[in-house]
């Protein structure tokens, strides 16, 4: 007998519609319920590909007895973190700020009136490790509840009190200067692991926007050590278990320090992210491995989490069945010895074992290694490698594969959107560029869709319920701006600036504050407002990136002052926690850089407008095109004419404009190519 849930959208809930829980999604029918039978909320946070959340579902949610006991005592509500960001952030604040960590699954107790008042992640079956049994939370929660209401309405209080007395530390007046992108870079410096490449320890996530912000600080004032650290550190990740040897793209993050063991879930975020930064380090450096990387990452997205509609879904799991048909996480990817024998004979296997790092006793777990490149190996016979990658994908390929999680999330297509066109446009790949595209449309065919706003998710080129958040805008905007400086096509420089002026309308506040849900969004126990980057761009920064470039792209005054509000906050965080605000600080390197305007007259994808995407100058906008009709599509291309009949290139930064060239070399220098 299915629940609620039967009827969502969300890969992440309908793996619970069949649980004995009584679920509800997250819906103000659901509070209703509790009000009236007077029991608390239990709220349950997680999403598709999370290993914790499928062991708690599968030792609690899934067992007869927990969720009697569940659904006499309280109103179970499951949300997906995934779609709907802003319930995850808000009650994830609480966690932290009570027991000083969080992750995922996320327990929180509610009041019927929202209010959190006990929290935890994942609980076991059974006490162990000082942690209680989920069954001991599930009876002392009920019975305080039921025996001291004053206590629980108190301490929901003081939250709640809590929560809203944490103001925003804005930057106060005025961006980022030299002085803050310099402490900023000494910070990540200090930080930064000589031996493996990299910041901090373990666990180990790839840094792909520290590394764009050291890419562009390297592009604008030439600072050797930022560009080793961004390329040492790309090819320690390229060379480690965390990028997948056989089949490209990258894992959610290496447990150890020297990127060996991943978790193996893929995010499509990480994927887009790295593949950008792997580009842009190809254009800054020429380096073939980063080109490799680049491109394997691209054509990983595009085989293994394309939809049918065009779209990209969200990730794929870690878990996968192993050949005695138990759930583990990492079946799929890892090797034994005796595999790669079976597979490829005794020569090939002793060959790979040596190139892939596979040894006896297994660098993961029961004997297992994961494909890595140790690089001890001496000079390599190239057709011999690619021979037996071929065959050890193909077998690979034999093996169950880990399930997908298919909703297709606005602000991560954005980040593919940009990846792609990039990718596409550098290496000659048209067809990159046209999944791109496909992309861009189910956006605004899917998501825009009838109402004018941005809606959060969908799957099977169906719109979810929920409102876009400020990251869906900014990372659109971002992929969209990306999309029209490739294709010299204008319409996505005005779709662009149709999910900015929402922003304006809708997002900003006080001070250049921005906020990551609307103004008319539904009202939690706090207005969400993160500024710091994590796993992707925050709504925040990325907003300001978007904005920065379409005021570059129109000379829009008011874009450009949203921008430089909203950067105020990378003034404050920039220098005390500049790997938390990596594409803040990129997007400061555009500012200080001007951003250029590259104006190109002449045919879209000639060598100009090349020369000009190859451009290293930090955010550079590039608008391409000829004839009478240019100037409708990019108002940079208005009364911009040939000289002597030749494409022509105009570069323009800070209201001074260089002279016109026809000259692609004159124009490389004049971008830092």
């Amino acid at each position: 007998m299915a629940n609620r849930l039967a009827q969502t959208t969300s890969p992440y809930l309908l793996q619970h519609a069949d649980n004995p829980v009584d679920w509800w999604p997250w819906s103000p029918e659901a509070f209703e319920e509790a009000r009236k039978r007077d029991v608390p909320v239990l709220l349950s946070v997680g999403y598709a590909s999370c290993h914790w959340c499928h062991v708690m579902a599968h030792e609690s949610f899934e067992d007869d007895d927990t969720a009697a006991y569940l659904n006499a005592h309280f109103v179970p509500v499951k949300v997906d973190r995934e779609e709907r960001p802003d319930v995850d952030a808000v009650y994830m604040e609480a966690v932290q700020a009570a027991t000083g960590h969080g992750g995922w699954p996320m327990t929180v107790f509610l009041t019927p009136d929202a209010e959190p008042f006990y929290f935890g992640t994942y609980f076991p079956p059974e006490p162990r490790h000082g942690s209680p049994s989920f069954q001991q939370v599930l009876e002392g929660v009920a019975t305080a509840w039921t025996d001291r209401r004053e206590e629980v309405a108190e301490v929901a209080g003081r939250i709640v009190a809590d929560l809203a007395g944490r103001s925003l530390v804005h930057g106060g007046d005025g961006v980022p200067g030299e002085s803050e992108v310099a402490q900023a870079l000494l910070g990540l410096t200090r930080e930064y692991d000589e031996q493996h490449g990299g910041f901090g320890g373990a666990p180990k996530f790839p840094p792909a926007m520290a590394v764009e912000f050291l890419l562009r600080h390297y592009a604008r004032t030439g600072a050797e050590g930022a560009l080793q650290m961004a390329a040492d550190t790309c090819a320690a990740m390229a060379r480690g278990g965390i990028y997948d040897q056989l089949g490209g793209g990258f894992a959610r993050y290496s447990v150890d320090r020297e990127w060996i063991v991943p978790h193996f879930e893929k995010m499509l975020y990480d994927n887009a992210l790295l593949c950008r930064v792997y580009a842009h380090l190809w254009r800054a450096t020429g380096s073939d491995e980063a080109r490799r990387i680049a491109l394997e990452t691209a054509d990983f997205m595009v085989r293994e989490l394309r939809t049918a509609e065009g779209g990209f879904a969200s990730a794929l799991d870690a878990d996968s069945e192993d050949a005695e048909g138990r759930h583990v996480e990492g079946a799929y990817y890892v090797w034994t010895p005796e595999q790669l024998r079976e597979v490829l004979g005794e020569d090939d296997a002793a060959f790979a074992a040596a190139y892939f790092g596979v040894t006896e006793e297994g660098t993961f777990e029961e004997g297992a290694s994961v494909l890595r490149l140790p690089g001890d190996t001496g000079p390599v016979d190239a057709a011999r490698v690619a021979g037996v990658r071929a065959r050890l994908l193909a077998a690979r390929d034999e093996r169950p594969h880990p399930g997908r999680d298919d909703k297709v999330v606005a602000a991560w297509n954005g980040l593919a959107i940009a990846a792609l066109a990039e990718t596409g446009a550098y290496f000659d790949r048209p067809d990159l560029v046209e999944r791109a595209t496909e992309a861009a449309d189910l956006l605004v065919r899917v998501h825009l869709g009838e109402v004018a706003r941005l809606t959060r998710t969908s799957k099977d080129g169906r719109a979810g319920d929920n409102a876009g958040v400020l990251e869906d805008y900014g990372d659109v905007a971002e992929g969209f701006l990306a999309l029209a400086a490739v294709t010299g096509e204008g319409a996505w420089l005005e779709f662009a600036g149709f999910l900015l002026d929402i922003v304006l309308e809708q997002f900003t506040g006080q001070g250049g504050q921005l906020y990551d849900t609307a103004h008319d969004a539904e009202q939690l126990i706090r207005r969400p407002q993160d500024p710091t980057d994590s796993a992707t761009p925050s709504g925040w920064t990325a907003a300001a990136g978007a904005l920065l470039s379409y005021a570059a792209y129109t000379g829009s005054e008011a874009h450009r002052t949203a921008a430089e509000g909203a950067l105020g906050v990378v003034k404050a965080l920039g220098p005390r926690v500049p790997r938390f605000v990596g594409w803040g600080l990129a997007v400061a390197e555009a500012l200080l850089d001007g951003p250029r305007e590259v104006a190109v007259a002449g045919p879209v994808g000639g060598e100009l407008h090349r020369t000009a995407l190859l451009g290293r100058a930090p955010g550079a906008v590039v608008a391409a095109g000829e004839g009478p009709g240019a100037g409708a599509e990019f108002p940079l291309l208005v009364d911009r004419p040939l000289v002597g009949g030749e494409p022509t290139a105009y570069v323009c930064r800070h209201f001074v404009c260089d002279a016109p060239t026809t000259d692609a070399g004159e124009l490389a220098g004049k971008l830092g190519g």
